[in-house]
């Protein structure tokens, strides 16, 4: 065990030995059972006093990372990576390993730019309107502040939704649709539903990080499909269908992350003719719903749930604090994922619910959405001219108004753009440069189902006109020289 101990950082080194540690049992670098250094020898290894190594070890111990045995010293525990011994077929090491890239982002000091971020920076949001939701509902319905909600939902809120639903082409009863805590748990009751350890899921690659931990989490084995600027690629989905059966697809369409594209017509219906023939289930994610100007057809509406089960919410705009995600499925589908929901988290925040019904009735979520999507919109374009100048490539290369106007929708759009700067074939060169700058991006690699190499970097592009963001533009541009 080797650490990296700073005695003139502000971070206190009881933490920084805590934080050590736990980082090296995660890597797979100590085995359990393996004993620590005494007390007496780290601090003499390190050149430090004792009392914060006494305080890291018994924090360790009380963190379950680490067992103490009287008269012999501090070992490794056996459940330090895995959990409790026993409890089922979740791989809870996967847990820890995949969950980094998300925890990690919570950790961030304040002042760094998290240009990788996927929230909506708060200024951009109605926080007014949000305000006066949030004391109408604490005055007119007391109780959504104490009691349990339904495992289905607020009735009010699952009627906005169906009507929301209706210009993308989905027509759905209330009964189809079950509020969730955010998308997320969504996905997460569609897993449980759908999947067993050991069935094979195809995701998108690159796709989101925190799909293929928790996909990894329930022990369903990944395989990815390449993401074209199109949609998935049809010749490799092709390739992989002959080698595996797929329970489930699981599908961004609209506004993918991290690239920012579309799905195109032809390779959404070719996408359902495939499920249709190979007997697996399409999970339509579409979270970024609400930011396309042009409602284009999604693969629910074209399909009427026979193969494809929804997935949406309004986390993504709305809030990120008040959790409210939907599925939309055939009614009977609908029933068992409540009752797995009422077994799992028995309801969701009435309250929370309460709200964004408030706020969809009154109009203002229809107002603000016309705000904001204009924002995005402006800032992507400016996004791209900056990326662009700079030698950047953007992946999809972002649409010109010609192109869309033709086309009566945007292919490309968004929070996001998926750049790289070219020659640099590992963008974990572009995130080490963005670190001594103050900005944090992610390596391409956590969007990519097995970690893999990867040479593109995800960029908020509300954040992309920052000076700092500007900064580490230009000088990641130079490392390829």
């Amino acid at each position: 065990m080797k650490l990296e101990l700073d005695r003139t950082s502000d971070v206190p080194l009881t933490e920084q030995i805590v934080a050590g540690v736990q980082t090296w049992i995660r890597s797979r670098a100590a085995h359990p059972g393996a004993r620590l250094p005494s007390i007496r020898q780290f601090a003499a290894d390190y050149a430090i006093s004792r009392f914060p190594v006494i305080e890291a070890y018994d924090r360790l111990v009380s963190l379950g990372f680490l067992d103490s045995r009287h008269g012999s010293g501090f070992y490794v525990s056996e459940h330090a990576r895995g959990g409790m011994a026993g409890m089922g077929t979740c791989d809870l090491s996967n847990a820890a390993d995949e969950s980094g890239h998300l925890l990690s982002q919570f950790e961030r000091a304040g002042e760094v730019l998290q240009l990788d971020s996927g929230s909506i920076p708060q200024p951009w949001r109605d926080l007014d309107a949000l305000g006066q939701a949030i004391r109408h509902v604490s005055r007119s319905d007391p109780a959504s502040l104490v009691d349990y909600g339904t495992p289905g939902g607020d009735p009010v809120l699952r009627e906005h939704l169906r009507n929301r639903l209706a210009p993308l082409g989905i027509v759905a009863h209330a009964q189809q649709i079950l509020i969730t805590e955010g998308a997320s748990e969504g996905l997460d009751l569609l897993m449980r539903y759908m999947l067993k350890p050991g069935d094979v899921a195809f995701v998108e690659d690159p796709g989101y990080y925190n799909l293929y931990g928790l996909l990894k989490l329930h022990g369903v084995r990944l395989v990815g499909i390449r993401r074209a600027a199109n949609g998935p690629d049809l010749e490799h989905l092709h390739a992989m269908l002959a080698e595996h059966r797929p329970r489930a697809f699981f599908v961004n369409p609209v506004f993918h992350n991290p690239t920012g594209t579309s799905i195109s017509p032809p390779v959404a219906f070719r996408l359902l003719q495939l499920a249709r023939e190979h007997r697996f289930t399409i999970v339509e994610d579409d979270i970024y719903a609400d930011f396309q100007t042009e409602p284009t057809d999604r693969l629910a509406a074209l399909d009427q749930f026979e193969h494809v089960v929804y997935v949406a919410g309004l986390s993504k705009t709305l809030s990120s604090s008040l959790r409210v995600g939907y599925v939309v499925a055939s009614a009977a589908i609908v029933r068992d994922l409540a009752a797995i929901k009422a077994l799992t988290s028995i309801s969701g925040s009435r309250f929370a619910q309460a709200v964004a019904a408030t706020l969809l009735e009154r109009g203002a979520y229809r107002k603000y959405l016309d705000r904001l999507r204009r924002r995005v919109a402006e800032a992507q374009g400016a996004a791209a001219l900056t990326l662009e100048a700079h030698g950047w490539e953007i992946f999809g290369a972002q649409e010109n108004a010609a192109a869309v106007a033709a086309r009566g929708y945007a292919q490309t759009g968004g929070k996001f753009v998926w750049a790289r700067v070219p020659r640099i074939d590992d963008s974990a060169r572009l995130a080490a440069c963005g670190e001594t700058l103050g900005v944090a991006v992610s390596p391409g690699s956590h969007f990519r189902p097995h970690g893999e190499a990867c040479p593109w970097i995800r960029i908020n592009v509300a954040l992309a006109q920052d000076p700092r963001a500007q900064a580490f533009f230009a000088k990641a541009a130079k490392l390829r020289a």
